[in-house]
């Protein structure tokens, strides 16, 4: 029998750590011993490394399945980086490119390679995998896969093939939020055979999960309560639409937070670009649609706030989880409208598929009792997952603990008819074995220059921040500043080659400010929103004009001109709607009221937009508001 592989020399050489994650080494072993392997992790918690290990020790390819070609490519630079030699074969590859990863791959010349599954299921794609030396595919988002899942692809079910094609190969599942339901159709959608499994805890206690609900009127105030609260902390907001991440960002920016967008419409070079800023800390607070999200590694998220009840309890626990991946104590803060639950349940309307459409009212009854429910936020979503915790209570969620304080205070401004809920006063929580804060002022000046450094040295490299250095490396070089190489490369993260690449650089760095550099401030948009559309109007720019240059969509845009017309702000101008419209819409407005735009459009030929009775709307509201 043979011995078992060092792996604590590859993990240290190469990725700068000098012990593994919980459950970790056992999948590691399972992969290298050539086991099926099904594997469930929360977010942030090492799976990538459990399959790219195993592949570096074998010496032969590892075939990685994934929908994010973004990820994929990320992923791909730093194992460059770090000297394992992987690539990405997709159709954004120009074709000599394709062809040069095709051959390269056939001379087993990668440790990893990152297709997507649409990829895969082309009939030429098997016939030159099957000349490449794969150790096992690893599947990454398995819960993909199924019907059962929130996020079902039918491309994934195609991946089914690969037992057929490749039967003496392993494969591995890997996901962060899989019911019990769900990962046993990812073992029988896969053909696992007598698969290891290894299923992690879902409970995160260092996550503070808060769920209230509110209006429309309150929602915007407990929304900023909740920025004040972490200022200076890297934020993620989901909200439900398009229009409501745009009106999102313009109002946060009105109030003085900077903030940037995201979501499937934008121009994919500015979604990256807002993307980066936020990554690598230039712009704190991130709003974007469910989109947004997907393999983002960033560790030091301090706060995740939904805007609406999500889908499923599966959809919130994996957003959620994308704070606190450091462990250092973060919130996930719900703050949900009743009429959530109507705009779910009208899209649930639109299945078709009689078996989907149950599926969907299942998820929905379940975010909804989740929601609504007066239990341990914690203990639901375990029990939702198919885990039975011990305890019946937690010092960590807005049940359990009370709704913290600052929450409590602006929703009771907002509404001071209702009962106040219980408040949580107690200290910021940390648990026994997260590290300790940056607490110094000094170590704060220093994190924000190193910050600033990262981030000059990622648009040098065109590269994701988090490729130059991990915020958990970030942090660790804050709280001790190495002095020589040798001490560089005893902070975790720091491998022989990333020691290498960067590790005088680093130095100087530091150098620098230990001499009295500081960081420059994050250059702040000179104009707020508003005042930029008005100034666009003043110099005759139309609607689209200013949707192109804002970076918005145009019924944004025309949102906030008619906001600004309603409050008084800005005039209404006849030349923005045709003047027969214009009359129509009056008419319409005289019939059926200003409270709700809908039968007023229903009552209008088509050709009416919804624009256009937007504007026409909010002058008349300001007309009567002023008579």
């Amino acid at each position: 029998m043979s011995p078992e592989p060092d792996l604590l020399t590859p993990l240290q050489h190469y990725w700068g750590y000098s012990s593994f994650r919980p459950l970790q080494e056992r999948i590691v072993q399972s992969l290298l011993a050539g086991h099926d392997t099904c594997v469930v992790m929360p977010t942030g918690g090492g799976k990538s490394l459990c399959y790219q290990l195993p592949a570096l020790v074998l010496g032969k390819t590892a075939v990685v399945v994934s929908p994010l070609i973004a990820l994929m490519h990320d992923q791909a630079v730093q194992l460059e980086q770090m000297g394992i030699p992987a690539a990405v074969l997709n159709s954004s590859l120009p074709a000599e490119q394709q062809s040069s990863v095709i051959r390269k791959a056939r001379a087993g010349e990668y440790r990893m390679l990152y297709l997507s599954p649409e990829r895969l299921s082309r009939p030429d794609s098997v016939d030159w995998l099957k000349q490449v030396p794969i150790a096992f595919f690893a599947i990454d988002e398995a819960h993909c896969i199924s019907e059962w899942g929130h996020e079902f692809r039918p491309e994934y079910r195609q991946l089914n093939c690969l037992r057929a094609h490749f039967p003496e190969r392993p494969i591995a599942a890997f996901t962060a939020s899989a019911t019990r339901q769900v990962r046993h159709d990812i073992l029988h959608q896969l053909q696992l055979r007598a698969p290891h499994k290894y299923i992690a805890s879902f409970h995160r206690p260092n996550l503070r999960y808060v769920v209230k609900e509110c209006d429309a009127y309150s929602q915007p105030k407990l929304l900023l309560s909740v920025l004040r609260e972490h200022s200076e902390s890297t934020v993620i907001i989901y909200a439900p639409t398009i229009a409501r991440v745009e009106a999102t960002v313009d109002s946060l920016e009105e109030q003085g937070v900077p903030a940037v967008a995201y979501h499937g419409q934008m121009e994919p070079g500015a979604r990256k670009q807002n993307q980066e800023r936020w990554m690598s800390d230039e712009v704190r607070v991130l709003v974007g649609t469910i989109a947004f999200g997907l393999g983002i590694n960033k560790a030091s998220v301090r706060a995740v706030i939904h805007l609406s009840l999500p889908k499923s309890i599966e959809q919130y626990y994996q957003e959620a989880g994308r704070a606190g991946r450091d462990g250092l104590p973060a919130d996930c803060i719900l703050l949900w409208q009743k009429r959530d639950t109507g705009l779910l349940a009208h899209f649930i309307g639109q299945i078709s598929d009689s078996a989907e459409k149950e599926r969907a009212w299942q998820r929905y009854h379940a975010i909804r009792r989740f929601a609504e429910s007066q239990s341990c936020r914690h203990r639901q979503i375990c029990v939702h997952f198919g885990e039975t915790p011990k305890w019946s209570a937690c010092p960590a969620c807005d049940v359990c603990s009370g709704t913290p304080g600052w929450i409590s205070e602006a929703a009771d401004k907002e509404q001071p008819k209702r009962s106040p809920s219980p408040v949580f006063r107690e200290p910021t929580r940390r648990p026994a074995s997260a590290p300790p804060a940056v607490a110094a002022e000094a170590d704060l000046e220093l994190r924000e220059f190193l910050r600033e450094w990262r981030r000059e040295t990622a648009k040098q490299e065109n590269v994701s921040a988090f490729v130059v250095m991990h915020d958990t490396s970030l942090d660790e070089l804050c709280r001790r500043p190495p002095s020589s190489l040798a001490q560089l490369r005893s902070i975790p993260g720091f491998g022989d080659r990333k020691a290498e690449r960067y590790g005088e650089q680093i130095l100087r760095a530091l150098q620098r400010y230990r001499g009295g550099a500081r960081a420059n401030p994050p250059p702040q948009s000179a104009t707020k929103p508003a005042e930029a559309t008005m100034q666009l109007l003043a110099e005759g720019r139309t609607f689209e004009e200013i949707a192109r240059i804002r970076g918005r969509r145009l019924n944004s845009v025309i949102d906030l001109v008619a906001s600004l017309v309603e409050k008084g702000t800005l005039e209404f101008n006849p030349n923005w709607v045709d003047e027969e419209r214009q009359a129509s819409i009056e008419a319409a407005c005289a019939q059926y009221g200003l409270e709700r735009l809908k039968p007023i459009k229903e009552a209008l030929p088509p050709e009416v937009t919804f624009e256009e009775i937007r504007l026409v709307v909010a002058h008349l509201r300001r007309v009567g508001r002023a008579a």
